[in-house]
C-alpha cells in the first residue's frame, strides 16, 4: 500500500516536544474512516515511516489529527514540519477499542503520558454515548503539569465524565494530585467487579495498573490495553512487532488482556 499525500492544515503545540498535526488530503484520494484505537503509518519523505495512533476520530470531516512526541529521527522530523508541508499516510490499521463492551456497565480509562493519545478518541466517544454507560471514570497521569496533554478539553469532558489527573512531579501552582496514576484507582466509585477497563501508557505503568485493577476485583477478560511497539510494515509481514504469537500491527494494537497475559508478565519480553 503506497502512502497517500496529506497536507498539514494546522499544527498545535500540546506540551514540550509534543505537537498535533491536522492533516487534510492533498488530492481526491484519502484514507478510509478509522475507529478509536487504530493507527496510521506516517511517512516523512526521505527519512522514514512510523506508526502513530489517531488522536481523534471525527467522521464529519476529512481532517485527521495525529499527536506526536519527538523520540526518534522520524518523529523529530515530523515535529519540525510546518503548515503546508506534505507527508504520506497509509492506514488505518489495527484493532480498535470495543466501547460496546462497556454499555450498561461502568467504564474505567487509565492513561499514562503520551498514552492518552490513543485513548482520546475513545474518551470523546464515551462522552457522546454517556447515556449507554453507568459510571465513567478517567485516570490520567503525566510527568509534570507542563506535560499534561489536551488540558483545554478537561472542563468540557468533566460535564459528562469523572476525570482525575495526577502528576509525578509537582511545580509551583499545582494544587492537584501528586504520585503515580495507579494510586488513584482505589478512589474510584467504579464497580470493578462489573466494569470494563481501557489502559494505555508505558508498559511498566500498564503492568502495575493491571495488577491494581485485578486486586480491586476486575477480571482479566474485562481489561483492554493498547500496545504500540516497534511496528514497521503494519501488515504483519516483517515480524518486527511480534508479541508471542501475535503481530501487534495486525492483531493489535488493542488487545484483551487475557489474550496476551502470558506474554505481558514476562520481564523484558
Amino acid at each position: 500500500m503506497l502512502p497517500i499525500p496529506y497536507r498539514i492544515k494546522a499544527k498545535r503545540i500540546e506540551a514540550p516536544n509534543v505537537a498535533t498535526l491536522y492533516l487534510e488530503p492533498r488530492g481526491n484520494e484519502q484514507l478510509a474512516p478509522a475507529k478509536p484505537g487504530q493507527f496510521n503509518m506516517l511517512y516523512c519523505f526521505g527519512i522514514g515511516e512510523i506508526p502513530i495512533s489517531y488522536s481523534d476520530v471525527d467522521t464529519s470531516t476529512n481532517i485527521i489529527p495525529h499527536t506526536i512526541r519527538g523520540v526518534g529521527a522520524v518523529s523529530r522530523a515530523l515535529l519540525q514540519t510546518k503548515k503546508g508541508d506534505i507527508i504520506g499516510l497509509r492506514g488505518p490499521y489495527g484493532s480498535h477499542w470495543p466501547i460496546e463492551e462497556g454499555f450498561g456497565r461502568d467504564i474505567v480509562v487509565i492513561a499514562g503520558g503520551i498514552g492518552l493519545v490513543p485513548l482520546r478518541p475513545l474518551i470523546h466517544l464515551i462522552a457522546t454515548q454517556r447515556n449507554k454507560i453507568n459510571n465513567a471514570v478517567i485516570f490520567y497521569g503525566a510527568r509534570s503539569p507542563k506535560d499534561i496533554l489536551f488540558k483545554k478539553e478537561f472542563t468540557r469532558l468533566e460535564r459528562n465524565l469523572k476525570l482525575e489527573v495526577i502528576v509525578d512531579i509537582a511545580t509551583d501552582g499545582w494544587m492537584g494530585n501528586v504520585g503515580v496514576v495507579t494510586s488513584l484507582l482505589s478512589k474510584a466509585s467504579a464497580n470493578y467487579n462489573d466494569s470494563i477497563a481501557f489502559v494505555c501508557g508505558p508498559e511498566i505503568m500498564m503492568r502495575f495498573a493491571i495488577e491494581k485493577l485485578i486486586a480491586l476485583g476486575q477480571t482479566p477478560n474485562n481489561i483492554f490495553l493498547s500496545m504500540e511497539r516497534n511496528m514497521k510494515c503494519a501488515i504483519g509481514h516483517c515480524g518486527h512487532c511480534m508479541f508471542g504469537s501475535h503481530f501487534v500491527c495486525k492483531d493489535g494494537p488493542v488487545f484483551r488482556y487475557s489474550d496476551v497475559e502470558e506474554f505481558f508478565v514476562v520481564r523484558e519480553f
